[in-house]
């Protein structure tokens, strides 16, 4: 089966998973610093015996959540670990949960741990922090800093881990969780049952309860505390921008440096999703574009015809699935899926467009292998559980729509992304999350000013169609930091090594904590 290119494949399991994306809450506050800062570093009283744990590091034999990351994680200079939280703040003298933690030394003197989070919600740390040892590794940010990844709760090999579906309910292709861009009409029956599966399978709705973001950021003081960091180091993309943004709020006298990559827009509400759907439209446009140059382009030689021609491709499969493997079908939704998930890396796009000629002559392999490497799922249905923990997240984070909103919600985003619409109209849609079994814990708004934060760097790309360049101007704004702006067409930099130019401008910034000029820019 095909396969995505190494330099590609980590950062791509890394990123948001598009469709689980859920509506926002409104406009945010203009207050300035939250009420929920905290200004000291003693932590409370209560969590004392959290705070002032040690981690036992050894082998990360059996810390890989797959067989893929059992396999990268023997090596020797990895070091593992669990770290114990209380599963419900409210309740520091109940339950806990364990986080796993992955540790790189550096390989000079160390400036001290840099935590670093790959996004999603549902990305798992551990595999970041190994693949960017690899990706990094002349860097003086791995000579300088010990490289730290952490599957938050609710992920990978973290534990409770979220869990709604067996192997054999992947391969059967039955794991929607996220019914307002779906094909087809649901109902509350549909969001109650998915809930009941995964409470059933994920050990109670205590746990579904414990995921949320606010909560991923307490555990991320105590790691601090637990590593002998007196002040926080943190790198995150996409969503871990998201994670970043709520530890300066809680705890902006902690920070040392921060670097946000990939950011989530602090100022937007449910636009949020209009918003990336109109940067999927426009990557798709532009892979059309480039497609049409090239002879048997199955998007023809008109790109503005290219989402008509698509559709042509895409829609069948509604009716008639295409078979593969043993009694396995491909679905139209899985193509939808494998196709978003290309559009986040400009180097992907070529196989999108192959994918799509051989769709049409009855082959998805291509396609899958795109959506395979994206979700971490291996073709016998095992794998992360990236997928479940994002929904999981989202739900504990996000507010809800009613069955009005949704459908409202699944309209709009249709003609922000026409390339999306399977043309069976926008009745149907629902919140996955309404029969979740607990009120979320917004993480929004964010306020506009937060006392007491140091310098943050955040990091744009002009052409991500994920989160879209105006979002980490917005974000810099809004932590009154630096932006560097890289030209380009994909989503999230900082992490791979790619560019020479973004390398020596995080290096300055982690190392001598010097922000780039105004206006300072890169291009891949």
């Amino acid at each position: 089966m095909p396969s995505l290119p190494s330099s590609v494949r980590p950062a791509m399991i890394a990123v948001a998973l598009p469709l689980l994306l859920m509506a926002g809450a409104c406009s945010p506050s203009k207050s300035g610093t939250s009420p929920q800062s905290e200004a000291s570093t003693k932590p409370p009283t209560e969590l004392d015996r959290f705070y002032g744990q040690d981690l036992a590091f050894a082998s990360c034999k059996g810390y890989g959540a797959t067989p893929v990351d059992e396999k990268l994680f023997a090596d020797p200079r990895f070091q593992c670990a669990r770290l114990d939280v209380p599963l419900d703040y409210d309740d520091s003298e109940g339950e806990t949960a364990q986080i796993a933690v992955l540790r790189v030394p550096a390989r000079g003197k160390s400036l001290g741990p840099l935590l670093l989070n790959p996004g999603g919600p549902g990305g798992a740390g551990l595999n970041l922090a190994a693949q960017t040892h690899q990706a990094l590794a002349k860097s003086p940010v791995t000579e300088r800093f010990d490289l730290v990844g952490f599957d938050p709760r609710g992920v990978g090999a973290s534990k409770p881990a979220i869990s709604c579906f067996s192997k054999e309910d992947y391969l059967a292709g039955d794991v929607r969780t996220e019914l307002v861009l779906t094909a087809g009409r649901f109902s509350g029956d549909h969001t109650k049952k998915l809930v009941d599966k995964c409470v059933r399978r994920s050990g109670g709705a205590q746990n579904l309860a414990a995921v949320g973001t606010r909560d991923t950021v307490r555990d991320m003081d105590i790691l601090r505390s637990a590593l002998g960091g007196k002040k926080m180091n943190f790198l995150g993309q996409s969503y871990g921008t998201r994670i970043g943004a709520l530890y300066a709020e809680k705890f902006p006298r902690k920070v040392r440096s921060m670097v946000l990559d990939g950011a989530v827009d602090p100022r937007l509400g449910s636009e949020r999703r209009l918003s990336q759907y109109s940067g999927f439209q426009r990557s798709f446009d532009k892979m059309a574009a480039a497609c049409a140059t090239r002879e048997g382009c199955p998007l023809g030689t008109d790109p503005k015809r290219a989402t008509e021609e698509f559709h042509k491709i895409a829609r069948p499969l509604l009716d008639k699935p295409l078979p593969y493997g043993q009694g396995l079908r491909f679905t139209y939704n899985n193509l939808i899926d494998s196709v978003i998930s290309g559009l986040y890396y400009q180097a992907v796009w070529p196989k999108i467009t192959k994918g799509l000629a051989e769709v049409r002559s009855g082959r998805p392999e291509q396609l899958l292998a795109i959506s395979q490497a994206f979700s971490g799922r291996a073709p016998d249905g095992s794998g992360s559980n990236f997928d479940v923990a994002n929904y999981a997240i989202t739900c504990m984070d996000e507010a809800r729509m009613t069955p009005e909103q949704a459908v409202d919600m699944r309209q709009k985003t249709y003609e922000a992304a026409p390339f999306v619409d399977p043309g069976t109209g926008s009745a149907g849609a629902r919140d996955v999350c309404e029969s979740w079994p607990v009120e979320p814990k917004t993480t929004y708004p964010f306020p506009d000013r937060v006392e007491g934060l140091p310098p943050t760097l955040t990091i744009s790309i002009t052409g991500d169609p994920s989160t879209p360049y105006q979002a980490g101007v917005n974000l810099a704004e809004a932590l009154d930091g630096s932006l560097l702006t890289v030209k380009g067409e994909q989503h999230t930099i900082a992490t791979s090594g790619a560019s020479a130019c973004v390398n020596k401008a995080v290096a300055d910034y982690l190392i001598h904590l010097r922000t780039p000029s105004d206006g300072a820019a890169c291009t891949l």
